[in-house]
Order: C-alpha cells, then structure tokens, then sequence
C-alpha cells in the first residue's frame, strides 16, 4: 500500500502518528487508503524524546496524528517534536491533528495568577511550525481564535446522534446537559433527535478543588422520558455519575450518557458502571484500555470522520460541508 496520496499538481499528501493512539491512526490510513508514514520514536533514560521520519517529507503536505492523552505532556512534547522535524526536512504545509486537545479546558483565567494554558499548547504549535491545527470538539470555541492560523473544529455529534437515534423512541426523548453552560449544544443535540424537550442539570463548582462538582437539580421535565445526557467529555465521571442519579430520581424512564471524549480517569469506570446509566456512549478521540472498558461502554469510530476532513483540507475543499453548515 503507498504511504501517499497525491493530489493537483505535485502535491502530496503523508499521514504520520506519534505512539499515543495507534489503532486510531491506523483507522484513520486505513480510511484514506494509504499507509502511515514510518517513524522512529523512543525514549531516553532521562525521559526525553527522540522522533524521526522514516523517509523523506520535503514538499509534502504531512498530517500528524496525536490525542493528547495520559501522560498528556509526554504525548503533546513528542507531537512538537514532530511538528518541528517535519519543518526542518521542508515538508509543504504541517497539520497538527490532536483529535484530544491538551490543556482545553485551562482556557480562562478563573482567578488571579493562573495561566491560559489552552493558549500556550496553540502558540507551542505554532512556533514548532505547524501551519493548521484539526481537533474534534473542542472544550469551548474559542480555542480556534488562540492559534494564528486555521482551525478545523470537527464535530463529533453526527457520529453520536446517529447511534443513540438507534437506541431510544425519538418521540419521547429530553436531551439534558450536565450544567447550564451547554445547553446550546444539547439544542442541537435535541434538533438531531426529533426536536423534544431539554432539560439540565444545576450543579455548584469549586473552582479550587479539580474534578470536583456538586448536582443539585434537574431543571426541566424528564419524568417518564428517555433522557440522553450529553457532554464533550467524561474524566473522573463524578460529575456525569451524579447527573445520571439526578436525573433517574426525578422521574426519567432511562439516561443514556453520550460524550465525544472519554478519557475516563479512575475511577470513572466504576462510577459509570454503577451510575444507572443504560449505556455510555463515547467516539475512540482517546485511547481506552481493556481496564476501563465495562459492559455498558460503546466506543464510536471517528476514524472516518477525521480521514474525510482530511481529505477536504488536502483537496481545498470545505470542511463545514460535513457538519450541514454546524462547524
């Protein structure tokens, strides 16, 4: 199988991953039809990285596939590290393509004396010589304006939306986000599934205190529906856990939780395991080890979601055409 696809003219496209998230970047070659391009990537004693292409990039337009995922700040290094090889062997144009973006949601200042780290991992990017940056659901929007170049913002919904479409009456269905903050996108949620009811979950936070949350109450009418509990992401699942219990006591036939990031850091498995959820629906944007996959977990595919932007970015073409004009 040829590691390239060639495009208009002389140009070339090469996709290459880090070690982070193989089976996701061999989905994704898979997807397009080529091979990865081979690199040579190890540690040090002292824990440093070493990456190097197998074969030659110049004039190329190279894709690097890494989620930050655990250990984040070793994943993101060796995506920078990437990033600058393939500008020192003169690839054409380099899209740091992070399917799990490091840092998303440190992308305020919520107190004094705190950094935008969100902010930093962009200008990293840039100045290791990435041209474009491609991520699937962002913690917020405005993480595209921190990068000064372009952003592809896919969207994981249609993946989700047309698997939980299969698994409830669409007539009976509230969509319920997990705080006040996200009810435009469980609006949109609820347009995908038929146009129900929202409801949503009113919680406190203590910004002090990481991972940490408190449900209180459903605002909204859930009795006798079958709820989907809607998130970008799930971590420790504290937060998703209580909501799912929330929701049950005030009357919910079931909840289905559907999320596009699972990064499920313990002990996220046994909560959402023993939450009451019917299922926990999550895309593979990160990987999932054996251990903390339970009978309830269903892992989506966005390989194919991801090869197709891709390819529009590579053809010129427009990524907004893959989510109806919702990018």
């Amino acid at each position: 199988m040829n590691n390239s696809i060639h495009g208009a003219g002389d140009r070339e496209l090469v996709l290459a991953a880090g070690r982070a998230h193989p089976e996701l970047a061999e989905a994704v070659a898979k997807e397009l039809g080529i091979a990865l391009l081979p690199v040579s990537a190890y540690d040090f004693a002292n824990s440093e990285t070493y990456v190097r292409f197998g074969e030659s990039v110049r004039g190329t337009d190279i894709f690097l596939l890494q989620p930050h995922t655990a250990p984040v700040n070793q994943w993101l290094m060796e995506q920078l590290l990437m990033v600058d090889a393939a500008k020192r062997a003169s690839a054409r144009t380099i899209t740091a393509v992070t399917p799990f973006y490091a840092y998303a949601r440190q992308d305020k200042k919520s107190r004094g004396r705190e950094p935008i780290s969100a902010r930093l991992v962009a200008d990293l990017l840039r100045t290791a010589g990435a041209d474009r940056i491609m991520s699937v659901d962002l913690h917020t929007p405005q993480i595209q304006g921190f990068f000064d170049g372009p952003v592809d913002h896919l969207w994981a919904m249609p993946v989700l939306t047309d698997y939980v479409r299969t698994r409830v009456d669409t007539s009976n269905v509230t969509v319920v986000s997990p705080d006040a903050g996200r009810i435009r996108v469980a609006e949109q949620w609820a347009a995908k599934l038929g146009g129900g009811p929202l409801a949503f979950v009113h919680k406190t936070r203590d910004v002090t205190r990481p991972n940490t949350s408190h449900a209180n109450r459903v605002v909204g009418d859930v009795e006798g529906k079958e709820c989907v509990l809607v998130d970008d992401l799930i971590d420790t699942g504290g937060t998703i856990a209580e909501a799912v219990k929330v929701v049950l006591d005030a009357g919910a036939k079931s909840v289905i939780v559907a999320a596009t990031h699972g990064v499920l850091s313990d002990p996220a498995a046994q909560r959402l395991s023993e939450c009451g959820a019917l299922e926990v629906v999550v895309t593979d944007t990160l990987p999932i080890e054996p251990a903390k996959r339970f009978g309830s977990l269903t892992v989506l595919s966005i390989a194919p979601l991801i090869a197709r932007a891709i390819r529009e970015v590579f053809d010129d073409g427009s990524v907004t055409s893959l989510f109806d004009g919702n990018s």
